[in-house]
């Protein structure tokens, strides 16, 4: 049997989010010498492997991808692929914390601005009071200012390295310096941080049953209305799709 689904040329693993959480949980466990990079890719970051041959590499060499997006999923059921799930990354940063504050994993949290930042890292450290918060630093740093966070986050040697740059400039900015975070995993998550602050809503579950997360994500957030314009390009470009011979 496959254990991948062919969506756009992109091979995405068909795993449960149980099933992510395990593989993640096993990474922080042996603490493999390369950083593990994982990639949750959404329609976006599908479509634009389709053009930049660079964030495809990146896609391709990263340890893990799940599927953030039902459009992706339902992709590749009609497809015959068959994913199980989608396997977002603030679900994913969730079950790592909750992981983290049973292991006392340690974290460092990139992204978001300052204020949202220092929230969210309150809120973990409430909620998640057994983890360990290594460091923290806001997204809008100056590019002097990068040499010293990396230098710090290699330091602090971190489990867990949460980073919410956005897609796909976090994925390229852990790729750049890969070989030096020092980290066991590192991830990027979108918009996480600004939920955990509270400056988000949360996607109700009644929603993402329904498999309408993207639209009471629209209805909260309705500047986001371009962005969505990409999901019927994505759906139409993905069922017609044909691998360039």
């Amino acid at each position: 049997m496959n254990n991948y689904a062919n969506v756009m040329g992109i091979q995405f693993p068909k795993h449960t989010l149980d099933r992510t959480v395990e593989i993640l949980n096993e990474v922080v466990e042996r603490r493999p010498p390369e950083l593990f990079h994982v990639i949750t890719v959404n329609p976006e970051i599908t479509m634009a492997c389709r053009k930049d041959a660079e964030l495809r590499a990146i896609v391709e060499e990263a340890g893990l991808i799940t599927a953030d997006g039902i459009g992706i999923v339902m992709v590749s059921r009609v497809r015959g692929g068959n994913l199980p799930e989608r396997v977002t990354g603030y679900d994913t940063l969730i079950r790592l914390l909750e992981s983290g504050n049973r292991k006392r994993w340690s974290f460092y949290i990139l992204g978001a601005d300052a204020a949202v930042n220092e929230r969210a890292c309150e809120v973990i450290a409430e909620r998640y009071s057994s983890l360990c918060i290594a460091g923290n630093h806001h997204g809008f740093f100056k590019q002097d200012e990068e040499e010293r966070i990396v230098e710090e986050i290699a330091s602090l040697a971190p489990d867990i390295l949460i980073v919410a740059l956005g897609a796909p400039y976090a994925e390229r900015w852990i790729y750049k310096h890969k070989s030096r975070l020092n980290a066991a995993i590192a991830i990027g998550v979108g918009g996480s941080l600004d939920v955990i602050a509270g400056k988000v809503k949360e996607t109700p579950e009644s929603w993402k049953k329904l498999n309408v997360e993207w639209l009471y994500r629209l209805i909260q957030q309705p500047a986001r209305w371009r962005r969505q314009l990409i999901l019927p390009k994505f759906a139409i470009r993905a069922l017609l799709f044909r691998e360039r011979q």
